[in-house]
């Protein structure tokens, strides 16, 4: 299944019904007076958040959303029903714009939660609402009002604890797939990920999160260089970044001029020219491959070296498991602690508003 991430959408939502004109009928009723009733409502064009869903592809070849529009009232002060509304599902942690202004409409955080992107026009009331001392028999009634019309922007920003962040081939879908339920893609070239991929982690039998892979980074990512710019997005939303390095390449003799310290540097420069906010979120660095010889002698190092930094470290190997446990429990810890902040500061701001 294709990856999408971004859609734009033509939206209307229906008309409203017109009002009825009508006068009542009956034998023995002289001058019985307006009955019209009112239209009823348009309906809206509603987004609901379904767990169901992790991408946009099931709308890219709608390219218009229209809900029905409101039935006219009729005589004897019937009302019109009202238009159904025109309900799409789309994953949790989309964002939905006016393309036109780009204002945020809603943002889809939880499943089952509804947002109404265009609202359906009002019904137009009947004539018995135009009745005076001085007009009793008036034959005006009011047409329905319009519904909105919007072009809508859908954007995805993935729903995840952990984000993981790295040079291209440093392990990241390995590691993924050893920690948590996904099955990314693996091999040994580069840029093997080509979209996100979206894992549950399970720590002790009773906590779990849920961890993100994006495509690999490299230098000039902010600019649009690889596939960084399409995909930095899907980390914002994350509580921790978990970084990984590795010193495969130099250690090996390859001519590059790579190296972990100045990949980790690189990749935090990128996340700086994206956005301020993704750069100053919490990094845990790790050393992948640590049960390689020529990796293993490098682990003193660039612990001292990142401790420095005032980051947390780790040494890690996919393939013997070494080390896996305690960063995972390391992880559980942050996002804890992450969650109770977050509760503590809705509860303060319910507070606020009472």
């Amino acid at each position: 299944m294709r990856f999408v991430d971004e859609i734009k959408i033509q939206a209307t939502a229906g008309k409203g019904g017109d009002g009825a004109a009508s006068f009542r009928r009956e034998m023995y009723v002289p001058q019985g007076g307006p009955n019209g009733g009112d239209g009823g409502k348009g309906g809206d064009v509603v987004f609901v958040g379904d767990d169901g869903f992790n991408t946009l592809s099931h709308l890219r070849f709608r390219h218009f959303l229209k809900a029905k529009n409101g039935v006219p009232g009729g005589k004897n002060k019937m009302h019109g029903a009202n238009g159904d509304d025109c309900i799409i599902q789309v994953p949790v942690g989309t964002l939905i714009y006016d393309n036109e202004t780009d204002e945020l409409i809603g943002d889809i955080t939880a499943h089952g939660q509804k947002i109404i992107a265009c609202k359906g026009g009002r019904g137009g009331r009947g004539n018995t609402h135009f009745a005076t001392a001085t007009n009793r028999t008036p034959h005006l009634a009011e047409r329905g009002r319009r519904g909105e019309d919007k072009t809508i922007r859908l954007e995805l920003k993935l729903l995840a604890d952990v984000g993981l962040l790295g040079f291209p081939s440093v392990g990241k879908s390995t590691f993924i797939s050893t920690v948590s339920n996904a099955k990314p893609k693996i091999a040994d070239y580069p840029f093997t990920t080509l979209v996100p991929n979206l894992g549950v982690v399970t720590v002790n039998d009773y906590f779990s999160f849920v961890i993100a892979d994006v495509p690999g980074l490299i230098v000039g990512a902010s600019q649009g260089k690889g596939l960084g710019l399409d995909f930095l997005k899907h980390l914002e939303r994350t509580r921790i970044l978990v970084h990984l390095i590795e010193v495969t390449y130099q250690l090996e003799g390859a001519e590059t001029d790579r190296d972990p310290i100045g990949d980790f540097e690189k990749l935090n420069q990128e996340l700086a020219f994206f956005s301020e906010e993704l750069a100053n979120k919490q990094q845990i660095v790790v050393l992948n491959k640590c049960d390689e010889p020529y990796v293993e002698s490098e682990i003193d190092r660039l612990r001292e070296e990142f401790t420095q930094r005032g980051c947390e470290f780790h040494a890690i190997s996919c393939q013997s498991h070494e080390g896996i446990e305690g960063l995972l429990h390391s992880i559980a810890r942050h996002l804890q602690r992450a969650r109770l902040a977050e509760k503590e500061q809705v509860e303060q701001n319910q507070a606020d508003e009472r």
